[in-house]
């Protein structure tokens, strides 16, 4: 499999984001290995938080919430999905499979030996956070989802999502940092959105931005449907805490707290929230204010 590596030098002096960097490797299907960057920050004896990115986007989304997460307490663990931030990016659009981030993501915590995890996922975040949670239950205690979901390809298709899969495909140069800009209700500055730029020099950097939004499913016969449909059992039977913390503005995700709320178990008595003045990217948005919702979440869960 061949890949890029982002030079560090696209990553110096970006806004609020004075984080030690770090890095273990994970195994790719042709025998050689991808590196993946993580934050790891926090009391080291603490139990985990896991918080997951989604795309177009890497750990510079969770900066706002860091501290918070850090001075409650905890231990908190960001990582770089593959093709993203400071992760090595495979070249070719084929080399991204649905499956295969979920095995990166599940070598990640094993190597890592995570146990009594607080997995906090959005956007992609969610479609691989929620399979790794369903998969291997004994290693998460609690789980907070915010403006994700775990499509099957049974549901109607979203028009806002679709509207972002034909864009995704059909644009010319993929402008990173002002697709997420467009996708808050803030207006982000031009410093912010170089940041969530700087992983990507050029377009041969872009493989997997560009098809994570072909990964996912929207037909019954997607190749990920039969697992999210088996994950969807297990959630089923979730008892352990599971919080939902959407925002009030996302097309993409709004109604799928409802959804969650209904069916795992878990969900039952939690104090939901729907986050005010925050977009689809409400970590940018009202990332402070996600920050103490899981800090309480964790407080009134232990």
């Amino acid at each position: 499999m061949e890949f890029l590596r982002t030079d560090d030098r696209y990553f110096i002096n970006l806004p609020d984001y004075q984080f030690t960097p770090n890095y273990l490797f994970v195994d790719d299907c042709e025998g050689s290995q991808l590196r993946v960057h993580y934050l790891d920050e926090g009391n080291k004896d603490a139990q985990p938080l896991l918080l997951l990115h989604g795309e177009p986007s890497w750990s510079f989304l969770y900066r706002k919430m860091l501290p918070i997460l850090v001075a409650a307490g905890h231990r908190v663990i960001v990582p770089d999905l593959v093709g993203f931030g400071r992760s090595d990016k495979p070249s070719k659009r084929s080399d991204y499979t649905y499956q295969r981030h979920v095995d990166w993501m599940k070598s990640f915590v094993s190597q890592l030996e995570l146990n009594n995890v607080t997995l906090v996922c959005q956007d992609w975040g969610g479609l691989i956070g929620l399979r790794l949670a369903a998969e291997d239950a004994s290693r998460y205690s609690r789980i907070v989802a915010a403006n994700t979901m775990l499509p099957t390809g049974d549901e109607e298709t979203n028009p806002a999502f679709m509207q972002w899969f034909n864009y995704s495909q059909e644009v010319e140069d993929f402008p990173t940092g002002h697709m997420i800009n467009g996708a808050t209700v803030s207006d982000l500055s031009e410093d912010i959105i170089a940041a969530y730029d700087a992983p990507f020099p050029d377009e041969t950097y872009k493989a997997g931005a560009r098809e994570f939004p072909l990964l996912v499913p929207i037909t019954p016969n997607d190749p990920a449907t039969h697992k999210n449909r088996e994950a969807w059992k297990m959630l089923s039977q979730w008892h352990k805490p599971f919080l939902t913390a959407f925002s009030d503005s996302d097309p993409i995700t709004a109604g799928g707290d409802k959804m969650m709320q209904k069916i795992i178990p878990g969900a039952k008595g939690q104090k939901h929230t729907t986050i005010a003045r925050a977009g689809h990217y409400l970590q940018e948005d009202q990332g402070e204010v996600l920050a103490e919702v899981i800090v309480n979440f964790i407080a009134d869960n232990r």
